[in-house]
């Protein structure tokens, strides 16, 4: 009897490594035309400071590179996780944000990125809002649909408030639709209308929301390979193994939380300002902005600590 059971978990064993095996190459092969090609990460430098107490700060940047030198991220946000609530929050900085970037002075944020990478980024948000970012991922557009499809592939439903057709190269229809891949990224991507920049990044942090309820569904844990093989090849990210296993045993196995988003600049903290040197600019409030985001990512903590 223990002999037959030894064969049967060997058996097991081996057909799901072959499993794993067969579907991270299937996801790497659907990733040929990603940046990364799972050599590495593209940026030598970041001087993040590890984990201190269970909180993980990710600088997540959206990137629409198509071969620019010096191009800018489309999306900033901040990716909070404290592993002892499992409580995951999002931060989303607005890229007109007008703040101070060491050596280059007063600029929209998302320059900081063109003129150093994430480590400048990281730096800048250091100076500004004193907060310590850990780590950092780098995520290639031309993936983001493959990827959604592979964690949600009978789409995600989003109430759509009018028409969207302008720059995303699609029209989406107004009610609620359920979308995929190409549909989702023209949706978190359109700008085109009276919120402009604010609509995005509310529907940006809208769909990420979801597809992290979305990773916790039976037939996203068993693509968790072939999500892995997407992953390498359209994410840059200096997040280490012990990291990434800490972040995803507590997502796929639906022990994480809701997540609690916020916006900088907060509403009524801000100025829309011009400058010739720079353009249109979001004129914050600094301080205000600053208490609110320090606050923000220590409630936990601070609730642990009662």
């Amino acid at each position: 009897m223990k002999r037959a059971l030894f064969i049967l978990f060997v058996f097991i064993f081996l057909i799901g490594g072959t499993y794993s095996i067969i579907q991270y190459k299937q996801g790497l092969s659907a990733a040929s035309d990603g940046k990364y090609k799972n050599d590495g990460t593209t940026f030598e430098q970041f001087n993040g400071n590890l984990p201190d107490d269970g909180q993980i700060n990710v600088l997540l940047l959206g990137s629409d590179s198509r071969g620019e030198k010096d191009a800018r991220t489309d999306s900033i946000l901040i990716a909070h996780y404290d592993q002892n609530t499992q409580q995951p929050k999002l931060v989303s900085i607005m890229r007109d944000t007008y703040v101070e970037i060491p050596g280059h002075g007063k600029q929209k944020i998302n320059a900081a990125y063109a003129f150093g990478g994430p480590e400048l980024l990281r730096e800048t948000i250091k100076q500004n809002f004193n907060v310590d970012i850990n780590y950092y991922a780098v995520v290639d557009f031309n993936g983001f649909s493959k990827i959604v499809d592979t964690i949600a592939p009978d789409g995600i439903k989003v109430n759509i408030s009018h028409e969207m057709s302008s720059g995303i190269g699609m029209t989406l229809h107004p009610g609620e639709q359920t979308l995929h891949g190409k549909e989702l990224l023209g949706y978190v991507r359109f700008r085109h209308d009276k919120l402009s920049d604010f609509g995005r990044v509310g529907r940006q942090q809208e769909v990420l929301s979801k597809l992290k309820d979305q990773a916790t569904n039976i037939n996203s844990v068993l693509k968790l390979p072939k999500l892995l093989g997407l992953l390498d090849s359209y994410i840059d990210t200096n997040v280490d193994t012990k990291t990434n296993l800490i972040l995803g045993k507590d997502f796929i196995t639906g022990q994480a939380k809701n997540v609690q988003t916020l916006r900088i600049p907060l509403n009524n903290t801000f100025e829309n300002q011009r400058y010739d040197d720079v353009g249109e600019v979001l004129n914050i409030d600094l301080d205000k902005n600053k208490e609110e985001l320090q606050k923000f990512l220590k409630d936990d903590i601070e609730s642990r600590n009662k």
